[in-house]
């Protein structure tokens, strides 16, 4: 950031009075710009227990990969809403929400993830203008070296572990800078 979105004028980087952080200052209007992680929310859509709805990406980071429809919250609805909404967009499918299952910090790229599993109420879906194909498969047929994104493969492993306890707790991860390496926080 170089100027201030409050009044145009130049920002410094700098610690403000009472805070521990850097932040970009502006001092010709006082405003002290706060830059926050962006929430993602997205469903692992379930249907009769065994198979999973996934989205080819046809949209940047990952194009022709694999994913669980997801995408950034809007300001207005709640992270259900957005999860809800982001199943409709990417796959054409309306799914029931069952309850949070994974809660991903991302640490290097600011994001934090909230994947709810979800039931297809019905096996009808489609691809949009976000994915190239949507498709159900089966829990023994998933495309593990397709797939967009660490968070979409762990959900996809955590259900199928979970599936042969018969539970499905939520599973709190936190991913860093190093690809592929999490730590791993289960909860009931």
């Amino acid at each position: 950031m170089n100027f201030c979105s409050e009044c145009g004028q130049p920002v410094s980087v700098e610690v403000p009075a009472g805070d521990n952080r850097p932040r970009h200052v502006c001092h010709a209007c006082e405003t002290i710009h706060y830059s926050n992680p962006n929430i993602i929310a997205g469903c692992l859509p379930v249907y009769q227990e065994e198979y999973i709805l996934l989205c080819k990406r046809a949209i940047e980071p990952r194009i022709g990969y694999w994913t669980l429809p997801a995408g950034f919250m809007e300001n207005n609805e709640s992270v259900e809403q957005a999860a809800l909404r982001e199943t409709f967009e990417e796959a054409c499918a309306s799914v029931s929400i069952r309850k949070l299952y994974t809660l991903t910090s991302i640490v290097h790229v600011n994001q934090v993830q909230m994947l709810y599993l979800a039931e297809l109420t019905s096996p009808e879906y489609a691809a949009s203008e976000e994915s190239l194909e949507v498709e159900l498969f089966h829990i023994n047929e998933i495309p593990w070296d397709q797939l967009a994104f660490q968070t979409i493969h762990n959900a996809l492993r955590f259900y199928i572990e979970d599936k042969k306890n018969g539970k499905f707790p939520l599973h709190t991860v936190l991913l860093d800078t190093a690809p592929g390496e999490y730590i791993r926080e289960t909860h009931a």
